[in-house]
């Protein structure tokens, strides 16, 4: 029995996947440990290494694990996401903070797709781009390309989107905070302009809390307003898939799997039966999966690929930003 258990395709299939899976886990753990002693976004630091081992992507022992990490690790995680909101925190912000959570999303997305096509590129690379400007940073990037259609170039665009709002989110952390002092804005307003006009969390938290308690409470409140976005914008690319699969070819589902998986999480964690301590050891999980699937993506991936995208792709993401910043501020009146 021990024989054919240690021969058996579930095991068979582990010892296929295990070399990749922890080229990526040591690639995951050096940026966070980078990331902690230099202040820098982990995302960015796990693409940059995992773009320098991409050798292991070519044929060999971890191809097959990277490939796994890349795609099921990272929906995975994407999912788990929904273990950080609750209905509640949602209702507690007051319905001004989220309707211009609301508008500041759909507008950034909207311009962001009609952008994209005046300069060239698919509508989709905008609903990508403008996506991760939007709701979350790099993580709303990795849920919008893993329900994105398949393309030659996706992988490419997505590496190049987290870099650039990693980047992105990095200024506007230093910067945003003493825009919000400059323009005399109290701490509960600070907070709302901090949360929702940063990408990341990770940002989002450091800037909020750099002015006062207040500050990041509310800014980490509207934050998470805008990961719940998630979930539509997510719907709204399946469909766009679907739509432009036609009758032709197998059809997608109409959510992801992670999408719905993500969905019940919220609805679980709002009925206030998770301990605090599963809510934490889940938000970690889901952090750590991120790391570590973005990391395999980086290793499927080629520097000198990012190296030919051109200054438009960055024009692209900056004109985002520094949009949904000045739609933030002026809809910040709503919520006075």
């Amino acid at each position: 029995m021990l024989q054919w258990s240690l021969s058996s395709p579930w095991v068979g299939g582990a010892r296929s996947l295990a070399p990749g899976v922890l080229a990526c886990a040591v690639a995951g753990a050096a940026a966070a440990f980078l990331s902690e002693h230099y202040g820098a976004p982990v995302m960015l630091f796990a693409l940059l290494l995992g773009m320098a081992m991409n050798f292991l992507s070519a044929e060999g022992p971890c191809q097959a694990g990277i490939e796994f990490t890349a795609r099921q690790v990272l929906r995975i995680g994407i999912a788990l996401l929904g273990l950080r909101i609750t209905l509640a925190q949602v209702v507690a912000l007051g319905w001004g903070p989220v309707g211009l959570v609301v508008v500041c999303v759909v507008l950034t997305i909207a311009l962001s797709m009609v952008a994209a096509r005046l300069l060239g590129f698919q509508g989709i690379f905008g609903l990508l781009t403008g996506g991760a400007t939007a709701i979350c940073g790099a993580s709303a990037a990795l849920a919008l390309s893993a329900a994105l259609p398949g393309h030659p170039m996706k992988d490419r665009a997505t590496l190049f989107t987290v870099i650039v709002v990693s980047a992105l989110s990095t200024v506007a952390m230093v910067a945003y905070p003493m825009v919000a002092r400059a323009l005399g804005l109290d701490d509960r307003l600070a907070g709302v302009f901090l949360g929702a006009t940063i990408h990341d969390v990770a940002q989002v938290v450091g800037a909020g809390y750099s002015l006062s308690n207040q500050a990041g409470d509310v800014a980490t409140l509207v934050k998470l307003m805008r990961v719940a976005m998630l979930l539509p914008v997510i719907l709204f690319a399946s469909l766009l898939t679907r739509s432009r699969n036609g009758g032709s070819g197998e059809r997608p589902p109409l959510l992801p799997w992670f999408a719905v998986a993500f969905a019940v999480l919220v609805v679980i964690n709002s009925t206030g039966w998770v301990p605090k301590a599963v809510q934490g050891a889940g938000n970690d999980l889901s952090r750590w999966f991120l790391i570590v699937s973005i990391a395999g993506i980086g290793m499927k991936t080629q520097l000198k690929e990012l190296a030919t995208v051109g200054l438009k792709p960055v024009a692209l993401m900056v004109g985002e930003t520094v949009f949904l910043a000045v739609l933030a501020l002026a809809l910040l009146r709503w919520v006075a």
